[in-house]
């Protein structure tokens, strides 16, 4: 029987049937996905096969192809990663100018990641009730540069209810996942998007500004107007997985962009004479956050370490 994976609680999965019903699932014996070094091999998201027991469980004994999925370096073990969710139509990262604030090295890991796994991302900057002048400004500055390199930005508050609506219309029909650090309203905002979940929100720890996790595993809310959305624990670091040094600039559309015109096919874009990059940097046709990012995690690669402070 096939179904979708729509939670995912450590050794146990949901699985939502063709014919409607809700199964607890666990993984038959030593399941391995190939060539993925995972700590979970399984993740929300994804199409799988169920035997039904007696009990009235049921074993996962085969996993469908994947459309895409996004993944991140677990967070202690570092040769492994962790799936976040599989077959997406989009990602919707939730950032905060403050209370917490999200850093553009965050943002930019985040983005990269997504581009490497081919999944179209828009940008929510959340708890704009709370910002002052300078904050405002700065949000509008950082949605300025993120909506002109292709990724499209909403403004919101979701404890307010304000500007809610225009997300709820891009959900439909989409299965999204919702991420973005500990602390930035994502659960509010999803009890404002689907108000019969009333998931539980934690207040922002006051001494370091920084969020409680409330969300300890994945999980699939179905949205009106068909679409689900995918709501993922807060993260603290991404360790970009998976991609190679020379790789990393790819993923950067702007940089991609201009490295065509690089005098050295293999340049880096740090020391290298006759850099494109870096001429467009110093013109400001590349915004200086942008290219820190990039330079953040080529020596990521290069230490081969995942740095857990962003």
């Amino acid at each position: 029987m096939k179904g979708l994976v729509i939670k995912n609680t450590g050794s146990w999965y949901l699985v939502k049937t063709e014919d409607g019903r809700t199964i607890e699932c666990k993984i038959k014996g030593n399941f391995r996905l190939k060539g993925i070094r995972s700590t979970n091999p399984i993740a929300v998201g994804d199409y799988v096969q169920i035997i039904i027991n007696n009990e009235g469980t049921a074993f996962i004994n085969e996993i469908e192809d994947r459309k895409n999925y996004i993944i991140r370096r677990a967070s202690n073990l570092s040769k492994q990663s962790h799936i976040l969710a599989a077959n997406l139509d989009q990602c919707m990262l939730i950032v905060t100018i403050n209370y917490p604030e999200t850093s553009t090295i965050f943002i930019d890991r985040f983005l990269a990641t997504a581009e490497a796994y081919r999944v179209p991302v828009k940008l929510i900057f959340n708890k704009t009730d709370r910002y002052n002048e300078d904050d405002t400004r700065y949000m509008d500055a950082l949605i300025n540069l993120y909506t002109y390199i292709g990724y499209p930005c909403f403004k919101v508050s979701a404890l307010n209810n304000i500007g809610t609506d225009e997300v709820k219309k891009d959900l439909k029909g989409k299965v999204t996942l919702l991420s973005g650090n500990s602390g930035v309203g994502k659960s509010t905002l999803i009890n404002a998007i689907l108000p019969e979940q009333t998931l539980k929100t934690g207040e922002i720890s006051d001494y370091h500004n920084k969020g409680m996790h409330t969300t300890t595993f994945s999980e699939m809310f179905p949205v009106d107007g068909g679409g689900y959305i995918i709501d993922t624990p807060g993260i603290k670091g991404f360790g970009t997985f998976d991609m190679e040094e020379e790789e990393v600039g790819h993923y950067f559309k702007e940089i991609f962009e201009y490295s065509a015109h690089c005098k050295y096919g293999n340049c880096t874009h740090r020391h290298e004479p006759g850099c494109a990059v870096r001429d467009a940097v110093e013109k400001h046709l590349i915004s200086e956050s942008r290219y820190a990012s990039y330079l953040n995690m080529l020596e990521d690669k290069e230490e081969g370490k995942y740095r857990a402070a962003y």
